[in-house]
C-alpha cells in the first residue's frame, strides 16, 4: 500500500550544526541524539534534522543499534503547544523525509501552533535504507531476469530482516517522542502509515492524543491481497466513462478494448519497438500482462491520473503504445534516494501479511489486477527468510481518530476504514466522493485537519469535502479537457 506505491514498484521489478532561531523541546535526559539544521528535497526552508540511536533489536538493547532520521518543521508560533504531529509515510518502504511536500500541501495550518515531525521508519530513507539498486535496463528485462535480480539483491543484503517489523517501528516512535521531550503526540499516517499509527496507539495509549488516518488500512487487511478493491476501482472508472458523454463518445468500446489487450498480453505478451520515452533511443522489448496490469493499478491511485486511463487503453488498442509506456515508466523505481525501500517492504510484508494469505483468502479476493503479485510474492518471501509475525486481536483504541477515505481508492477504500473504526472508541470517518488514495491535501481537508487537532473531541462539519470536483477525462493527446 502507499500501500504505498512500493507494491507497484516491486511489481514493476517482478513484472517490473542546530539552529537556535526557535526554542527546542528539552529532550529526555541522556537521549542519544544529534541535531543540525538541514535542507532536504521537498522543503524550501531550513528544517531541523535529528539523528537518534535506538537498538536494532529491543530485546537486546546492548547489542547492535540503528540510527533513525527525524525531520522537524518547528511550529510557526512557538511556545503554544507541546503536542506535535508525527507524520508516518506509506509503503511499507516510504520515508517521512520523502513526503515533506505535505508541509505546504496539507499541514501549514496545523504547523501554525504545532511542530510537524517527519519520521523515517527504520529501513527507509535516511534511517538505514534497505533497498535494491534499480537500473534502467530493468524496464526491458523479462520476468525471470527481474526475479533473479531481486533474489540476488536479497541474498547480498546482510540486514537482519526480522528486526524490521511494524512493532519495532512503533517502539521507535516512542523513542523519538521521549528523546525530543514531547508529552502526548498526535499522529498522522498515510496508507501503510495508518497501520503503524494504529500499532503505536495500541502499544503506547498514554502517548497518543489523537490519530489522523488517511487511506486507512484495516487491522485484518493483507497488503498483497486487494483484488476486489482494485477491480472495484477499475470497474467504477469504466462506468464513469460510460456515463460521461464526451468520454463515452471518444471511447465507446473501452471495456472491450481493455479485455482484448489483456487476452493478447496473456498469450505471450506484445513485442514492442519504439523510442524510449526517456532517451528517445529505439528499444525492443516484450510487454507482459503483469507489467501492463501493474501500471493500470498504479494509475488508479489518483483520480486525476485515472481519468487518463481510457485514452491510454484506447491508444494501446490501436497499436500506439508510446503514451502508455511513458506513463509506465513513472512507476519505475528510478527515484534515487527518494525511491521506496524495497527490501524493507518485503521484510514487513513477508513477516506480517504473506503468512495470512490463505487459499481461502486468495480465492475470495482474486482479481486480475493483483493476481500476478499475489502469485509471486510467497516464493520471494522464502528468500527473505523472516519468521512470521502473528496477528494479535486488535485492542480498542481510545484516542480520538479522524479517518479519511477516498471513494475511488483502489487499495484502502472506505470499507477498510469502517472495519478499522470498529476497534476505536471515538472515530469519525469522512469519505470524499471524488478522491482516491490520499485526501489530506485536497480542498478544505487541510482546514479540517487543523480543526480536528485543535478539538479532537468535537464532530467536524465536513460538508465542504463534497465540493472537491471530479477531474475531467483525457480524450486526446493534448491532455485532459479544460
Amino acid at each position: 500500500m502507499k500501500k504505498s506505491k512500493i507494491l507497484l514498484a516491486a511489481l514493476a521489478w517482478l513484472t517490473a550544526g542546530l539552529t537556535q532561531a526557535a526554542a527546542q523541546p528539552p529532550g529526555a535526559p541522556g537521549a542519544a541524539r544529534q541535531e543540525r539544521s538541514c535542507h532536504l528535497p521537498g522543503a524550501t526552508e531550513a528544517l531541523r534534522c535529528v539523528s537518534l540511536s535506538v537498538p536494532l533489536d529491543y530485546a537486546k538493547p546492548g547489542a547492535a543499534r540503528i540510527k533513525l532520521h527525524v525531520t522537524v518543521a518547528p511550529a510557526f508560533r512557538q511556545g503554544t503547544r507541546n503536542d506535535p504531529l508525527f507524520v508516518l509515510a506509506g509503503g511499507p518502504g516510504q520515508a517521512g523525509s520523502d513526503v515533506l511536500a505535505l508541509l505546504p500541501a496539507a499541514l501549514d495550518r496545523v504547523r501554525a501552533t504545532r511542530d510537524i515531525v517527519f519520521i523515517d521508519q527504520r529501513g527507509t530513507g535516511l534511517s538505514g535504507k534497505l533497498n535494491c539498486e534499480s537500473k534502467p535496463e530493468h524496464e526491458t528485462m523479462n520476468e525471470e531476469q527481474l526475479e533473479a535480480e531481486l533474489r540476488a539483491c536479497i541474498v547480498a543484503s546482510k540486514a537482519p530482516f526480522a528486526a524490521y517489523t511494524t512493532a519495532a517501528a512503533a517502539r521507535d516512535l516512542e523513542s523519538v517522542r521521549t528523546a525530543l521531550g514531547y508529552a502526548k503526540v498526535n499522529v498522522w499516517g498515510g496508507s501503510y502509515g495508518t497501520r503503524l499509527a494504529q500499532a503505536y496507539a495500541r502499544a503506547y495509549p498514554a502517548s497518543v492524543r489523537s490519530l489522523v488516518l488517511d487511506g486507512v488500512a484495516a487491522p485484518e487487511q493483507v497488503i498483497p491481497a486487494g483484488g476486489r478493491d482494485g477491480q472495484a476501482a477499475l470497474d467504477g472508472l469504466f462506468a464513469q466513462c460510460a456515463r460521461d458523454a464526451a468520454c463515452n463518445k471518444a471511447f465507446p468500446a473501452l471495456r472491450a478494448e481493455f479485455e482484448a489487450l489483456l487476452a493478447k498480453l496473456g498469450a505471450g505478451g506484445i513485442k514492442l519497438s519504439l523510442p524510449d520515452p526517456r532517451t528517445a533511443q529505439q528499444i525492443d522489448f516484450t510487454l507482459t500482462q503483469s507489467r501492463f496490469l501493474s501500471t493500470v493499478h498504479n494509475i488508479l491511485y489518483s483520480p486525476a491520473d485515472a481519468r487518463r486511463l481510457p485514452f491510454l487503453i484506447h491508444s494501446a488498442s490501436r497499436g500506439r503504445w508510446q503514451p502508455f509506456i511513458a506513463r509506465q515508466n513513472l512507476a519505475g523505481d528510478f527515484g534515487g534516494d527518494a525511491s521506496m525501500a524495497m527490501l524493507l517492504h518485503f521484510a514487513v510484508v513477508c513477516a506480517e501479511d504473506v503468512p495470512r494469505m490463505t487459499p481461502e483468502l486468495l480465492k475470495s479476493d482474486d482479481a486480475v489486477l493483483t493476481r500476478p503479485l499475489a502469485e509471486k510474492i510467497p516464493a520471494l518471501c522464502k528468500s527473505m527468510n523472516v519468521p512470521a509475525v502473528a496477528l494479535a486481536p486488535p485492542s480498542r483504541i481510545e484516542a480520538p481518530a479522524l479517518l479519511l477515505s477516498g471513494a475511488l481508492d483502489p487499495v484502502t477504500p472506505p470499507h477498510r476504514a469502517a472495519s478499522a473504526a470498529r476497534h476505536m472508541a471515538r472515530a469519525q470517518q469522512l469519505v470524499v466522493a471524488n478522491a482516491g488514495h490520499g485526501v489530506s491535501q485536497l480542498g478544505c481537508a487541510p482546514r479540517l485537519l487543523r480543526e480536528f487537532l485543535d478539538r479532537p473531541q468535537d464532530k467536524l462539519d465536513a460538508a465542504c469535502l463534497a465540493e472537491i470536483p471530479a477531474p475531467t477525462f483525457q480524450l486526446g493527446a493534448a491532455g485532459p479537457q479544460p
